[in-house]
């Protein structure tokens, strides 16, 4: 069986806005200096967006369902968020890096399902808070 070699613009522009919505969400990230940062959000959102497009494809086949993959996004994210979270004495670090990267797997589902509205309030909406909420932490 030959490939198909012609592009697939749907899928194309869904991974592209899934890689901006995560290159936003990850500079605010990068600035901070936080060790997930730029690549770690742009990256989580793309493959989210690219794992939950390849379940939509299989949409309508007998004993499938395709809202497994959202979970197993979830799940996965929720590992590598783990590995970002750190205790020190009575400190712990990294909750807000975590969630930030959880928030880009997110993203990256919004994209998939092309819900291009929804990706752009979303996408304000974490860099708002993660910039809103950490001038007011630091003022507290």
């Amino acid at each position: 069986m030959e490939p198909d070699w012609s592009i697939d613009t749907a899928f194309l522009f869904r991974i592209i806005l899934s890689v901006l919505s995560g290159l936003l969400i990850g500079m605010e990230r990068e600035y901070k200096g936080k060790d997930a940062g730029l690549k770690t959000n742009t990256l989580v959102s793309a493959g989210a967006c690219a794992f939950v497009i390849l379940s939509l494809e299989f949409t309508g086949k007998d004993f499938i369902d395709v809202t497994r993959v959202l979970g197993q996004v979830v799940t996965g994210i929720g590992f590598l968020g783990a590995g970002v979270i750190l205790k020190r004495k009575n400190t712990v670090k990294g909750l807000t890096t975590a969630a930030t990267v959880w928030c880009s797997a997110a993203a990256g589902c919004i994209a998939a399902f092309y819900m291009v509205t929804n990706l752009i309030f979303f996408t304000v909406a974490v860099v708002l808070v993660n910039i809103a909420f950490g001038l007011l932490d630091n003022k507290i």
